[in-house]
């Protein structure tokens, strides 16, 4: 992990706390003057870090950057335990072609289970029967890769549909909403489409044996459903106006893989 890496993940797990250079420093076995770099490269990268003498650094709030590190802060100690032992399980991108189609090519080279792909935008995003599916910035756009060892179902219909009920929760958790599963694959609140959920599968040739599931999920968070094409503006819908969230990407992405752990979909 990078020394910009190393600052990030101390500064989200300690939100409310301004520390010294000089502390963090010592927490993180840096010098002071590596950490004045990382906090200079994070400023660079677009995020708001307070400074105030005598008391040290604090990310300030308001920041929606996607990062591993932000996501991390955000996971129950199960989930916590997975991805903080492995930190290449969860691969941000700001824009991508397809966050399924990433995760298929890295299960076909044999990627653990549990990698997250995350994406605030997709070039190529798919629904289901190959149907494109538009992902704009504004959008949380994930995709989990399941390998069959530690699923209690290989059914994909009772996969797609504990996903879609892990999502419902987490947002319902985060922002009192109550979003539906209109079977089986898509979420709705008041008869708007937030969230579309993608469900595929590699097998062998010869047994029919499953050897990896790709679960991809495609939430409207902040989205301009203005902006939208004409036919998907009118049955669209975003959980939050852009620019009006209460929650941020790294939480939501964070409380939905909480429950899918809850629900032991993986």
């Amino acid at each position: 992990m990078s020394s910009k890496d190393k600052v990030l993940e101390f500064l989200e797990n300690n939100k409310d706390t301004y520390t010294s250079g000089a502390a963090m420093a010592n927490a993180l076995g840096l010098s002071r003057n590596a950490i004045w770099k990382a906090i200079n490269e994070l400023r660079k990268n677009g995020y708001s870090i307070d400074a105030i003498s005598n008391k040290g650094y604090m990310l300030a709030s308001g920041n929606d950057i996607l990062s591993a590190a932000g996501i991390l802060s955000y996971l129950k100690p199960t989930a916590k335990a997975l991805y903080s032992n492995q930190t290449d399980l969860i691969r941000i991108y700001d824009t991508i072609n397809s966050t399924n189609r990433i995760a298929k090519e890295l299960a076909i080279t044999g990627a653990a289970h549990g990698t997250l792909i995350i994406s605030s935008e997709q070039t190529e995003g798919r629904g289901r029967r190959d149907h494109s599916f538009y992902s704009p910035k504004g959008g949380l756009y994930m995709s989990i890769l399941l390998r069959p060892e530690h699923l209690k179902t290989l059914v994909p219909d009772e996969i797609t549909t504990a996903t879609g009920g892990s999502v419902c929760s987490a947002i319902n958790e985060l922002t009192g909403l109550t979003p539906y599963i209109k079977p089986i694959n898509d979420l709705f609140i008041d008869k708007k489409k937030i969230c579309g959920i993608l469900t595929e599968a590699g097998t062998e040739f010869e047994t029919g044996d499953v050897q990896w599931i790709v679960v991809g999920i495609g939430i409207n968070f902040d989205s301009d459903i203005n902006s939208f094409p004409t036919d998907i503006k009118e049955i669209a819908a975003s959980i939050f106006a852009p620019g009006a969230s209460t929650v941020t990407k790294n939480q939501l992405a964070a409380e939905i893989i909480n429950q899918l752990l809850a629900q032991k979909i993986f």
